[in-house]
C-alpha cells in the first residue's frame, strides 16, 4: 500500500506572532508621532507657540514670493538665455555659458545659475521652473536668519528679525527674480550662521562652514560677497572662544576655507585649455582676473570699470551720487532703507551698553557680527564710484533684520531702566519720521500710510519711554510698535510682489512711483523695460542721447530697425515706455515671422545668428530655442571675437545670421572690434527685412 501523506502544515516558527508585531507596529506609530510633534512644536525648551510661529512666517514668506511668479516671464533675459544654455549643454551649465555652443559666458561666476539650471532640466523651462528656486532661497534666507539669531536670543528676536528681513522690499523683489543676489544672500547668511556656532565653542568643523559657504557665495557674485569677510573675522578674534593663538589661526582657516570653496572653479577654469572653452564675459583678455578685479570687482568702488558701459566722477553722474546718504536717497531709499535708522540706534546703543562686559559676551559678539555685515556693506554700496545698482542692497535685509531683532529684544528685557526704554523709543520714533519721509516721495501711492507711520510711530515711541507696569499693556506697546514700524516697507513689498519685474535693473515699490520706484512700467514694476528704465539714470544723472526716442541711439524705439540699436531695433511696440532707456537692457519682443526665419535649416549651424550684445541675443535665442553668438558679451565692449576670428567663423559654415544694429556698449572692446564685425558684414553680405528685423545671411554670396 501507498501511504498518503498529510499536507505540510506550517510550521509554528514560520506563523506571524501578532503578539511581537503589534507592539513593533505600536513603536513605529509613536516615533512616527513624535517626530511630527518635534516638527510641530520644536525644541522642548522653546515656548509652546515658537514652532508654529516659525511655520506660519516661512509659509507667509513662501506665498509672498510665489505669488504669481509667473508674471515676469523670462525676468533678466540675459541669465534665464544662459539658464536655457545650461539645460542643453553641461559644458555650458559649468562655465555659465549664455548660449549652448558654448561662445562666451555671463559676466559672473555661473553658481547663481545651477539651481534654475537643475530646476528646468527636471520639470521643463519655463519661468516658472526658473524663478522658483530664487523664492525658495528666500525663504530658506529667512529659515536660517531666525535660527542664527534665536539661538542666543530666544524665539521673538528670531522671528522678529526674519519678519524684517522677509518684508524688505528689495529683498521681495530679488527672491523673485533671476538675477545673482538670491544665492549671494543666502549663502553670506549660511555663513553668518555657521560663525554663530562656531562662537559657542571651539569648533573647527563650523569654522571651516563658515568661509566655505562665503567661499560658495563669491561663486554667486564675486567680490561682493567678500564684504562681510572683515565682521565675520573680527568677530571671531575678539569673542571666539578659544585663546588667542587658536582665535588666530581660526580666523586664518576662515579665510582658506572661503579661498578652497571659491578658488575650486577658477583653478579649473584656468587649467581648461583656452580654446576649448568659452571667451570669459567682461573680461578684455579672456582671462577670470581680468573680470574679477576690474569689470566685477575694485572698478565698482572706484569707477574705473575696463569694459563696463562707464562708471562716474567723484561727485556722481551716471550712476547716482556717492556718499554716506546713498542708501537713503530717492533712488536707494526705498529698497531697504526703511528699518535702517532704527537699525543703526540699536546697533550703537546695544555696543555701549555692553562695552564693560566680557571679551566673548554673545549680545556683543552677535551685534558686532551681524552690525559689521550692515556698516562694510552699507558703506561699500553708499561709496562705490562704479556701477551700483539698487539692488544690491538685498545684501542688507539679513543683518538689519538680525541688529533689529536682537536689539529690540535685548533692550525690551531690560525696559525696567531708562536707557532701554529710552532707546526703544528713539528707534520707533525714528522709524516713523523715516517711513512718512519716504512715503511723501510719492504722495499720490496710499496718503493714508504716511499719517499712521508718523503719528503712530511718535505715539509708540513716547509710550515706550514711559514705564509700563501691567505686563499686557506691555505686550499690547510692543506688539503695535512692531506693527507700525513694519507698516511701510510691508506696503512696499506687497506693490513689488504685485507687479512684474523684467530687464537687467529692476527696482522694488508701486508702479509710477517715480524717483523711489523709477518709472512705470519700466522701473518699479520692472514690467517691460526694466532695464535702464528702471534704475540707470537717477535723478541729478544725466539722461541719454535721443531719449525722446526710446533712449536709443539714433534709432527710434518702435523702428523695426533702430540704427545704433544691438540686433537692429524691436519687433513691436516700445517696451521702455516711461522709464527713460527703458528695454535696453531688457530683452526685446521677437516676432514670429522672425522666429520662423531662424529656425528654418538652423541644425546645420553652430550658431544660428549672432547678435551684438548678450541682452539682444538672449530675446532672439529664448525665442527660437536655438543658440545665438552674443558679439561683444553683456554690454557689446568685450573683444570676443575679434574680426578675424568671426571672418572663419562665418568661412567654415558656423553662422547663419547676423542680426543688424549697432553696439550700445561702446565701440566693442578696446579694439572696436564690434564696430569692426558690424561693418565688415553690412559691406559684405546682403541685408533682408523679416519681421522688421535686419538680418544678413552669412551663408550667402560675398558682395
Amino acid at each position: 500500500m501507498t501511504a498518503t501523506l498529510a499536507p505540510e502544515q506550517p510550521s509554528s516558527l514560520d506563523a506571524p506572532d501578532a503578539s511581537v508585531g503589534a507592539p513593533v507596529r505600536e513603536d513605529r506609530r509613536r516615533r512616527t508621532h513624535a517626530r511630527l510633534r518635534r516638527l510641530w512644536r520644536g525644541p522642548d525648551a522653546d515656548p509652546v507657540w515658537a514652532r508654529p510661529a516659525l511655520l506660519a512666517l516661512l509659509t507667509v514668506t513662501a506665498l509672498l514670493y510665489l505669488w504669481d511668479l509667473g508674471s515676469s516671464g523670462w525676468a533678466n533675459t540675459y541669465y534665464a538665455a544662459a539658464v536655457q544654455a545650461g539645460t542643453k549643454s553641461w559644458k555650458a551649465f559649468f562655465f555659465g555659458s549664455t548660449d549652448a555652443s558654448n561662445f562666451i559666458t555671463i559676466d559672473k561666476t555661473p553658481l547663481s545659475l545651477w539651481p534654475a539650471e537643475l530646476s528646468a532640466r527636471v520639470f521643463g523651462l519655463s519661468s516658472w521652473s526658473m524663478l522658483v528656486p530664487q523664492a525658495l532661497m528666500g525663504v530658506a534666507t529667512v529659515g536660517v536668519l531666525y535660527a542664527s539669531v534665536k539661538r542666543w536670543f530666544g524665539a521673538h528676536a528670531g522671528l522678529l528679525a526674519g519678519a524684517v528681513c522677509a518684508l524688505t522690499p528689495v529683498a521681495a523683489l530679488m527672491f523673485r527674480f533671476n538675477n545673482p543676489d538670491a544665492a549671494l544672500t543666502l549663502l553670506m547668511t549660511v555663513g553668518a550662521y555657521a560663525l554663530t556656532r562656531a562662537l559657542e565653542h571651539d569648533s573647527t568643523k563650523w569654522v571651516v562652514v563658515c568661509g566655505a559657504a562665503v567661499g560658495l557665495a563669491f561663486l554667486a557674485k564675486e567680490l561682493q560677497a567678500f564684504l562681510v569677510l572683515p565682521a565675520f573675522g573680527l568677530t571671531y578674534l575678539i569673542a571666539g572662544p578659544p585663546k588667542l593663538a587658536r582665535r588666530i589661526w581660526h580666523t586664518v582657516l576662515i579665510g582658506l576655507s572661503t579661498l578652497v570653496a571659491a578658488g575650486w572653479w577658477v583653478a579649473i577654469v584656468y587649467a581648461w585649455p583656452v580654446s576649448s572653452r568659452p571667451y570669459l564675459g567682461g573680461s578684455q583678455d579672456n582671462t577670470f582676473f581680468d573680470v574679477l578685479f576690474g569689470y566685477n570687482g575694485f572698478g565698482r568702488l572706484s569707477g574705473n570699470e575696463t569694459g563696463s558701459v562707464g562708471g562716474i566722477g567723484a561727485a556722481g553722474g551716471r550712476w547716482g551720487p556717492t556718499g554716506l546718504t546713498r542708501l537713503f536717497n530717492e533712488s536707494f531709499g526705498g529698497e531697504a532703507s526703511w528699518l535702517i535708522p532704527a537699525a543703526l540706534i540699536l546697533l550703537v546703543g546695544v555696543l555701549v551698553w555692553t562695552l564693560p562686559r566680557h571679551r566673548a559676551d554673545r549680545t556683543r559678539a552677535a551685534m558686532s557680527l551681524w552690525g559689521g555685515w550692515l556698516v562694510v556693506t552699507g558703506l561699500a554700496i553708499s561709496l562705490g564710484k562704479g556701477i551700483i545698482h539698487e539692488y544690491y542692497t538685498i545684501a542688507l535685509a539679513p543683518a538689519i533684520g538680525a541688529v533689529i531683532g536682537i536689539g529690540a529684544v535685548f533692550l525690551w528685557r531690560r525696559r525696567d531702566r531708562a536707557g532701554a526704554r529710552l532707546l526703544l523709543g528713539a528707534a520707533v520714533g525714528a522709524t516713523g519720521v523715516w517711513c512718512s519721509i519716504l512715503l511723501d516721495r510719492v504722495p499720490e501711492w496710499h496718503p493714508w500710510l504716511h499719517d499712521v507711520v508718523l503719528f503712530g510711530g511718535g505715539l509708540l515711541a513716547l509710550a515706550l519711554v514711559v514705564p509700563i507696569v501691567n505686563a499686557r499693556v506691555a505686550t499690547l506697546v510692543a506688539t503695535s510698535a512692531v506693527a507700525v514700524c513694519l507698516a511701510a516697507p510691508a506696503a512696499w513689498t506687497l506693490a513689488t510682489v504685485s507687479t512684474p519685474h523684467t530687464g537687467s535693473i529692476p527696482t522694488s515699490g508701486p508702479s509710477g512711483a517715480g524717483g523711489l520706484g523709477r518709472g512705470a512700467p519700466g522701473g518699479a514694476g520692472g514690467g517691460f523695460g526694466g532695464g535702464f528704465g528702471g534704475g540707470a539714470f537717477p535723478r541729478g544723472g544725466q539722461a541719454p542721447p535721443n531719449a525722446a526716442n526710446g533712449g536709443l541711439p539714433n534709432g527710434n524705439a518702435t523702428n523695426g530697425n533702430a540704427t545704433g540699436f544691438p540686433g537692429g531695433g524691436r519687433n513691436g511696440p516700445a517696451v521702455g515706455g516711461a522709464g527713460g532707456l527703458g528695454g535696453l537692457l531688457n530683452g526685446i519682443q521677437v516676432s514670429d515671422a522672425a522666429v520662423t526665419f531662424l529656425q528654418k535649416g538652423a541644425s546645420g549651424y553652430r550658431w544660428v545668428a549672432a547678435a551684438v550684445g548678450a541682452d539682444n541675443a538672449a530675446s532672439y535665442q529664448l525665442a527660437s530655442d536655438d543658440a545665438i553668438m552674443a558679439i561683444g558679451g553683456f554690454n557689446g565692449s568685450d573683444p570676443a571675437p575679434t574680426l578675424a576670428q568671426f571672418e572663419q567663423y562665418v568661412a567654415d559654415g558656423k553662422i547663419h545670421y547676423f542680426i543688424g544694429g549697432g553696439s550700445r556698449g561702446g565701440p566693442g572692446g578696446q579694439n572696436g572690434t564690434t564696430s569692426e564685425i558690424a561693418s565688415w558684414v553690412s559691406s559684405h553680405f546682403d541685408a533682408v527685412t523679416v519681421g522688421g528685423v535686419t538680418f544678413y545671411d552669412l551663408t550667402g554670396s560675398m558682395i
